[in-house]
């Protein structure tokens, strides 16, 4: 199952089927149907969509631009809708047959485009293993984990029901990697952890199936005497649709879940690091700015993050939209979860032995790189060991666990994972 849906085969023809059936539920010979209606179809498919491009535009809640592709086939879909203009005494069976094919094989492809700009799917198995919710690749009960003791080969991934305790807040089932020397005996070594946050639409297994963060756990731990950090997938968000920029507001005290309730559970049950120099926060677009967030404003908790393509901090839009959105028009609230405001306002001492990394795409455009930047200085100044690079890649998950994949050896060693340095 491991066929790609970014490139390669499967994507050209899911496009191929659709121009074929798109033009079978139009094609017709006579010359009025060319002449007088199917100018009215092509007419009315490219303003159906620029209609619903608007409305995407006035009413949804999404800040990136969507993909060119998408719109292309909801046009097609359209198009394929327009079959049906000419009434079922002028066509063919096959005219009508073909109607549910375009408009099915036209969505498909709209929705890959929109796949294929994020990288939330990179091939089959892990598209169909989110949509059944089917286990992980390598994951056991905790039950099974806190009983298993011996040697391994493999980090195992354990779905664990986080209590939200003292915060309330309403969140899926999070995620635990283990690498294989925490299974080498009863006496669990006390490894630093690295909690991980996905982006806006997400859940916390993106970071399994589309950033491969197991499998470069799992390198990293092959290298390295089978040492790597405990990895814990948080859910900040509660479900795919909502954006809490993991500040607590109206959709919950996703602040709180991150700080209050997942580090302490995690020390307590697998018996990790507690000390905040073991502990760091990674994060991908609005996990990036998260974790940036999380840093500054929790040290206490979290020594050391790594910024993926972030914002330069919580953002709905704007400071209003996002001071009335986030924080129920409370300016202060904004205030004390901006980075820059933070950074600004730290005392000497507030970040002593902190650290941050900031990764920029190389195709993300400049205001990525722009906040990087801007970040850096702010924390350099407050008393952080900051650095800012750039390597190819465009705004998507594939970055995403790319950016994870640079930032590991950083991580190990600035959290003191034994054999890092």
């Amino acid at each position: 199952m491991d066929i790609s849906l970014l490139s390669g085969w499967l994507p050209w023809t899911f496009r191929i089927l659709a121009v074929v059936a798109v033009a079978a539920a139009l094609f017709r010979g006579s010359p009025f149907w060319v002449r007088r209606r199917l100018p009215w179809v092509v007419g009315g498919a490219a303003a159906g969509t620029g209609l619903a491009a608007l409305l995407v535009l006035a009413f949804g809640d999404v800040q990136d631009p969507l993909p060119p592709g998408l719109w292309l086939w909801v046009c097609c879909a359209l198009l394929g809708l327009g079959g049906l203009a000419a009434g079922v005494r002028r066509s063919r069976w096959w005219n009508l047959a073909a109607v549910p094919v375009a408009v099915a094989m036209s969505l498909l492809c709209a929705a890959n485009s929109i796949n294929i700009s994020t990288g939330y799917y990179p091939d089959v198995e892990a598209a169909v293993g989110d949509l059944s919710d089917a286990p992980v690749p390598q994951q056991m009960t905790l039950e099974e984990a806190l009983a298993t003791v011996g040697r391994a080969t493999e980090g195992r991934v354990v779905a664990v029901d986080v209590p939200a305790e003292p915060s309330g807040f309403k969140h899926r089932r999070e995620l635990v990697y283990l690498p294989p020397a925490w299974f080498r005996s009863k006496a669990r070594p006390k490894l630093p952890v690295v909690e991980m946050i996905g982006g806006q639409f997400a859940a916390p297994d993106n970071w399994i199936r589309a950033g491969a963060a197991v499998e470069t756990a799992d390198a990293y731990a092959a290298a390295h005497n089978g040492y790597a950090p405990v990895l814990v997938m948080a859910d900040a968000t509660g479900n795919f649709k909502t954006d809490t920029e993991c500040v607590n507001g109206k959709h919950g005290n996703a602040e709180d879940h991150l700080v209050k309730d997942v580090p302490p559970y995690v020390a307590r049950t697998f018996g990790t690091a507690t000390d905040p120099r073991s502990w760091a926060v990674v994060g991908w677009s609005m996990g990036g700015t998260c974790a940036v967030d999380l840093g500054v404003v929790h040290p206490e908790v979290f020594g050391h993050f790594v910024d993926i393509s972030g914002d330069l901090g919580p953002n709905l839009g704007g400071r209003q939209a996002t001071v009335d959105g986030l924080y129920g028009g409370d300016a202060a609230a904004w205030e004390a979860h901006d980075p820059l405001t933070v950074l600004g306002r730290a005392g000497k001492d507030a970040y002593r032995g902190s650290g941050g990394y900031f990764l920029v795409g190389a195709d993300e455009g400049g205001k990525h790189l722009e906040n990087a930047q801007a970040l850096d200085r702010a924390a350099r100044q407050a008393g952080l060991d900051t650095k800012v690079e750039v390597h190819p890649g465009k705004h998507d998950w594939q970055f995403g666990g790319a950016g994870f994949r640079l930032a590991l050896p950083w991580l190990a060693q600035r959290t003191g994972l034994p054999g890092a340095n």
